[in-house]
């Protein structure tokens, strides 16, 4: 059957959403900005990144980089470490929620952990660590967004600790704790590219906080 003039009209019409939403899924540039940024100085820090590649593997020309980030590549940076800040604790906190009973929670994590950088090839620690090292006393934005990323870890921790029964001071002593053996032990694990040292460090963490439900 031939089509009607209502139908032929209708069809660009029908089509349209579909294209709109394909754009809007799409990362515009400042966002493929951040997130280039936020993998490459987890891989290899802040001064081992510089602009030009940072435009050039974001499909981003220098001019943009500057036009969304007038402060250049620092303010692209707190960006960035914000990016990986918000990932990594999408991570954490799903693990957190996988066991209502927060030892047996923070032991998943930190085999979440292991999985992740493992499957990564030992290459995508955390994401705030090694750009972390390189601004104290140097970059103070900088070290600044990176204290922020491990006080909002923190926050994911202590908050299941809280929900499990465990007080606010020893929720947030343990928190501090928690995110730092992790920490610890997920450089340890790249460097000698084994899990054990994470595994090892969740079943310790795990058997430190059931202390503190018994």
């Amino acid at each position: 059957m031939a089509a009607t003039g209502t139908e032929t009209a209708a069809t660009p019409t029908a089509t349209a959403p579909a294209a709109k939403r394909k754009k809007q899924a799409e990362p515009g540039t400042r966002d493929r900005l951040v997130r280039t940024a936020s993998r490459l100085m987890q891989h290899g820090g802040y001064e081992s990144t510089p602009v030009k590649q940072l435009a050039r593997e974001a499909e981003a020309t220098l001019g943009s980089l500057y036009h969304f980030f007038p402060g250049g590549k620092q303010e692209l940076a707190v960006a960035a470490i914000g990016h990986g800040d918000g990932e990594f604790a999408g991570m954490l906190g799903a693990a957190l929620d996988s066991d209502p009973d927060a030892a047996r929670a923070i032991e998943a994590a930190a085999a979440v952990l292991a999985d992740a950088l493992a499957a990564s090839d030992w290459r995508d620690g955390c994401p705030v660590t090694a750009t972390a090292l390189e601004a104290v006393g140097r970059l103070p934005e900088l070290q600044e967004a990176c204290a922020r990323s491990f006080v909002n870890w923190q926050e994911l921790v202590a908050a299941k600790l809280r929900a499990s029964g465990i007080g606010e001071e020893d929720s947030r002593d343990l928190a501090v704790t928690v995110i730092a053996a992790l920490e610890g032990a997920e450089m340890t694990a790249q460097v000698t590219r084994s899990r054990t040292p994470l595994l090892l460090a969740g079943r310790h963490l795990s058997r430190l906080v059931a202390s503190y439900t018994a």
